[in-house]
């Protein structure tokens, strides 16, 4: 059941004196192709006047291009986001026949569209030897492309140690080798070179990562945060064809789910940083805050209703009931049972054709057992029915109908004709019916 959480993010620059800012882009707002559902984004720019336009880069990530007329002594955007944290599949769709085993080859009207993404990056020795072990494991295999990807990223999950780093940039994916260690920039810019380097098109993603603590405690493994987090963070997406962009996280060693809102997405860290922009030469501060707060909960088979909203909602019920009552209103339900012979289920009356000589016998059948148990006396009706749009004509209907205080509407049921029997009527039989029944009536025939 869906979660609404409310995500605020706060950059603010304090600077010793006023100073010139030149154009600055900022890149936080969620992706066009972001799985979780944003309900409402807003932004706000504050510290004195500016200029905004909004743009797509040549990637299709939203951009906010600022430029300052005047000086400022200080610089603030904030950034609100709400979204509904329900839980997908990220294993949620399908790959095209030629690349469902490692390796394939992109046609070549894909693969040009994907050249930046398959740039290679510079072959360093540590890189090359990683990356000819995983081929040498799993080359020969007939891996499928999805299992040889999560084998991929998880080693990179756990070759590489997740820690800290608050110098800016980005280490290069053969200094993350060598440290073993990297913050989550570094071992997502790893795993595109590693992808890169096997024929994959792949990309840097920075986005935002939403963390909610659990309602029950994990019988057995970690448990997750003790806290509802939220935080900037990092990982790469591969192109799949059929599936398009797909994420995976190497500090969780996971695909992206519903706690990935990315940003933006681009063949190089560098083009993906949430703000950038130049500012004369002073002395800044930086004051980062993000948080997320829950705004609504619906109840769950972890966390249900709780005894106050149990009792709310019977007084709530009795006091309709008695509404209802008052007002003699009744409720009544009605609809149309769908009835499938049991004898050709495969039928094309009973899956297209909508009718059938044999379909108006076993339709009578039913007809006369159901007159017989819920409404004896009742008159038996044969006529036209519904008329679809684009069918050529109407499809017949079988109607019964009774008085509601029981008096018999029709007594002779040894009158009413049997579907699919032989009575040997002719054209003169009908000629004589109408002609007696007219002469009865009083009418001229």
């Amino acid at each position: 059941m869906p979660i609404h959480v409310t995500l605020h993010h706060k950059t603010h620059y304090t600077y010793d004196k006023p100073v010139g800012h030149g154009p600055h882009v900022v890149r936080l707002r969620p992706a066009p192709h972001c799985r979780t559902k944003i309900l409402s984004y807003s932004q706000r720019i504050t510290g004195g006047e500016h200029f905004i336009n909004w743009q797509q880069d040549p990637f299709a990530n939203w951009n906010a291009r600022l430029v300052f007329p005047d000086k400022l002594s200080e610089l603030c955007v904030e950034v609100e986001v709400i979204a509904e944290m329900a839980v997908h599949n990220p294993f949620d769709f399908f790959l095209e026949a030629y690349a469902q085993v490692y390796p394939f080859a992109y046609d070549e009207a894909l693969k040009k569209e994907l050249a930046p993404f398959l740039e290679l990056p510079t072959p360093t020795p540590k890189l090359l030897a990683l990356v000819d072990e995983l081929l040498a494991k799993y080359l020969k295999s007939n891996t499928g492309t999805i299992d040889f990807m999560v084998e991929v990223n998880q080693r990179i999950q756990r070759d590489v140690k997740y820690s800290i780093r608050l110098e800016p940039g980005v280490q290069t994916p053969e200094e993350t080798l060598e440290k073993c260690n990297g913050s989550c920039r570094d071992s997502g810019w790893l795993l595109v070179a590693v992808f890169r380097s096997m024929g994959f098109a792949a990309r840097f993603v920075s986005g935002y990562l939403i963390q909610l603590t659990p309602d029950v405690k994990a019988l057995d493994g970690p448990s997750g945060t003790e806290v509802d987090f939220t935080d900037l963070h990092a990982w790469c997406e591969v192109y799949l064809p059929g599936a398009g962009w797909i994420g995976l996280d190497p500090t969780s060693g996971l695909l992206a789910g519903e706690g990935h809102i990315p940003l933006s997405c681009t063949p190089e860290p560098s083009s993906a940083a949430p703000v950038t922009g130049a500012v004369d030469e002073c002395k800044s501060t930086l004051h980062h805050e993000m948080k997320v707060t829950r705004i609504y909960e619906s109840p769950r088979v972890t966390k249900p209703y709780t005894e106050e909203q149990w009792t709310e909602i019977e007084k709530l019920g009795h006091a309709i009931d008695a509404d209802l009552t008052k007002h003699d209103v009744r409720l009544t339900m009605g609809g149309e049972p769908t009835f499938i012979s049991i004898d050709d289920p495969d039928g094309p009356e009973w899956n297209f054709t909508a009718t059938s000589p044999k379909k108006r016998i076993l339709s009578d059948t039913l007809l006369k057992r159901l007159r017989k148990k819920f409404a004896p006396g009742s008159l038996v009706h044969y006529g036209q029915g519904k008329w679809y749009p684009g069918e050529s004509l109407p499809r017949w209907a079988f109607g019964c109908y009774w008085r509601k205080d029981g008096f018999p509407i029709w007594q002779k049921d040894e009158f009413i004709a049997e579907e699919g029997a032989d009575y040997k009527h002719t054209r003169d039989h009908s000629a004589k019916f109408i002609h007696a029944l007219s002469t009865r009536l009083g009418a001229d025939p």
